[in-house]
């Protein structure tokens, strides 16, 4: 089922009449270069089908972009709209286009949490890699709890693995957002438990989260309690003893060893 599209900065007017403010190419037959939001995009990030439809049948090009090289398929998958996206890309929209954000209709259709757009695009040859590390969909989607989409991308050839020096891996952003879905699909497709962001592992992520439920799962995946992040300091060393999570690792661990490793 299409989306409501989400909240967005920037977004243009919500009804194809209301124009006043907004430029347009004379000729819409123009497609490939650039324009300012087009009743291409707004029907595309709406989900209005028909709209969409009866704009193609006119003749408006399916790549048409913004000056920011946004094209009606990103904002079709950033408002989650399946239908939308499947039309554009019958009618040859560009599934890897990359926009000056170097946000790709998969990143966008990450964003929305729509699978049903990420097995689309994938189908038709969107590469399951980030363009740049600044836009990962894997990423995207393990921070905003999208299961399914990191499921398509990883069954697609996506590495849910991929370490990114400003984010971490997908397991470690997943686990600093407290998304437990996501931490338990990526733990249970292999992901390396101890793997998160430089030094900063994603037990370490836990600890700082004070949550438990993502502690034992990580320790239940064999998480070193002992790792050291770039602070010299242990998972354990991030909580206060009277914190429910201390006494979990002291479970874990055993009391007197974590007492000692304090010194």
């Amino acid at each position: 089922m299409d989306r409501e599209p989400p909240n967005r900065i920037g977004s243009k007017p919500s009804g194809l009449g209301d124009f006043t403010a907004t430029r347009f190419l004379s000729n819409p037959l123009m497609g490939g270069v650039e324009s300012d939001w087009s009743p291409m995009h707004e029907a595309a990030v709406n989900g209005r089908l028909l709209s969409l439809r009866s704009l193609i049948s006119q003749g408006w090009g399916v790549n048409i972009l913004t000056a920011d090289c946004v094209s009606p398929l990103h904002e079709a998958c950033l408002g989650g709209h399946p239908s939308c996206a499947s039309i554009l890309l019958k009618h040859g929209a560009q599934v890897d286009g990359v926009a000056t954000d170097w946000h790709t209709p998969l990143f966008n259709a990450c964003v929305s949490g729509s699978q049903e757009c990420v097995n689309l695009l994938l189908q038709y040859g969107a590469s399951p890699h980030p363009a740049c590390d600044l836009a990962s969909p894997i990423h995207e989607a393990a921070k905003r709890g999208h299961v399914g989409c990191i499921e398509s991308i990883a069954a697609h050839g996506g590495n849910i693995d991929y370490h990114i020096s400003h984010l971490g891996t997908p397991l470690y952003l997943a686990c600093e957002n407290k998304q437990i879905a996501c931490v338990k699909k990526l733990l249970e497709a292999g992901v390396n438990v101890n793997r998160g962001r430089d030094l900063e592992s994603p037990l370490h992520a836990a600890a700082r989260a004070s949550s438990e439920e993502l502690a034992t799962l990580l320790l239940d995946f064999g998480a070193d309690m002992q790792a050291k992040n770039a602070e010299g300091k242990r998972p354990f060393e991030l909580v206060s003893p009277d914190d429910p999570l201390f006494q979990l690792f002291m479970k874990r661990e055993g009391a007197s060893f974590l007492l000692e490793s304090k010194h």
